[in-house]
């Protein structure tokens, strides 16, 4: 049986999709799900694989004989192997080509060419909708805004079915340009957009009032937890006493970078995480290194806190090394495996569920924040809030303060 490596890829509710301008899936309205970089892999004969071979070539023999156009049977392959894993009824496992396992890898790491935003599938709709850019991202700079729907592009129109497709459509060259049918309440609009290079999900720090550091960001790629210590190092410099992490509207990413940052703040030791498999295996993951963080820590969450980020939270509450203060975060809390097939796709399928630390399960049921604090009615979303309105902000930095250390 050959070898290779496995990524367990973890995402939220619904199907998820990250594109080469980045797409995420949040909640109910979806967000990124998670890698980890270790393991391995099986490989699948595909001649061994058993009665359904039969039932196939039944149905081929059919087209063989009567179908009156050209037969490609690289694509009646692929669209069987598809079908037959679509029929799992299970959103978050499907069928990746070969040509698409390239792309689907490297986007999943956080290295885009695109136009920066997060979109999802919205049910209400059936729209595709922007649920929140890149910093300064080429979508933004041209003026599309959160809530918005992209409803076509170059000419073509999408439903939310037709994400994969709009996905896949709006990748292109960089510095060629997009034409994108954007519907905003009852207007439609167009936006041209250009496509840039784009990092995905930096590291963002600030200072606030009375020694009090903030470090935001909204997903986990492949540099998260090391841009997170140097921004941490970089605030500790200047004198802060507290932290706040926002990862409100933080749908995941890669679980190993969610997991290292755990480990910055969780004694050397600690279980930091549960994976649970159908037999009821468990693989435990554990603190590895001393604490780096000794400030006390304050995490800000809402419903579209997910996958990963869940991972992060939860460690870090049933630690005791953070209060949560906000609003109920996603729940999706199960993991998914890419396998690849030699000279083929692969498959990316839900292997296993994730617990906390005190084994809780969080699939379909989320984390309660130790402090619950709803934004403003009027607060339309969290990534424009002034922080002046900002209730959840506001209240962690009260939680903050008394926390002992």
């Amino acid at each position: 049986m050959e070898k290779h490596t496995v990524y367990k890829v973890y995402r939220t509710i619904m199907l998820i999709i990250i594109t080469a301008f980045v797409t995420f899936m949040l909640t109910t309205v979806g967000i990124y799900a998670y890698i980890k970089n270790d393991g391995n892999l099986f490989l699948v004969n595909k001649q061994e694989i058993g009665g359904i071979t039969s039932e196939l070539y039944t149905y081929k023999n059919i087209i063989d004989q009567y179908y009156l156009g050209e037969v490609d049977e690289e694509k009646l392959e692929e669209g069987a192997i598809r079908g037959y894993i679509e029929g799992l009824g299970d959103p978050y496992t499907e069928y990746i080509s070969e040509e698409e396992m390239e792309d689907y890898m490297q986007d999943t790491l956080g290295n885009y060419v695109g136009i920066g935003v997060y979109m999802a599938k919205d049910k209400e709709t059936n729209y595709v909708k922007i649920i929140s850019f890149i910093e300064n991202s080429p979508a933004e700079k041209a003026g599309l805004l959160v809530g918005d729907f992209i409803v076509g592009l170059d000419d073509k129109t999408y439903t939310a079915d037709e994400m994969d497709e709009l996905s896949d459509d709006i990748k292109g060259e960089e510095g060629t340009k997009v034409k994108l049918t954007i519907l905003r309440g009852t207007d439609t609009k167009e936006f041209t957009v250009k496509r840039e290079k784009i990092k995905v999900n930096p590291v963002e720090g600030k200072i606030l009032e009375e020694n009090i550091g903030y470090i935001a960001f909204t997903s986990f790629d492949e540099t998260t937890a090391e841009d997170f210590k140097e921004k941490y190092d970089e605030l500790r410099a200047e004198g802060m006493q507290y932290l706040i992490m926002d990862l409100r509207n933080n749908g995941g990413g890669l679980v190993d970078q969610a997991l290292k940052i755990a480990d910055y703040i969780a004694e050397k030791g600690s279980v930091l995480l549960y994976e649970v498999d159908k037999k009821g295996n468990e693989e435990i993951e554990k603190s590895k290194n001393d604490p780096i963080v000794n400030v006390p820590v304050c995490i800000l969450t809402n419903k579209n806190t997910a996958s990963a980020s869940e991972i992060l939270v939860g460690a870090l509450q049933d630690l005791k090394k953070a209060k949560i203060v906000g609003t109920t975060t996603y729940g999706k809390g199960i993991i998914q495996e890419i396998l690849s097939v030699k000279d083929s796709g692969g498959i990316k399928i839900t292997t296993q569920e994730y617990q906390t630390p005190n084994h809780h399960k969080i699939h379909k049921v989320g984390i309660e924040p130790d402090e619950k604090v709803e934004l403003p009615k009027d607060v339309g979303n969290v990534l424009t809030v002034p922080e002046e309105k900002d209730t959840q902000l506001n209240k962690a930095k009260e939680v903050v303060k008394k926390i002992e250390t």
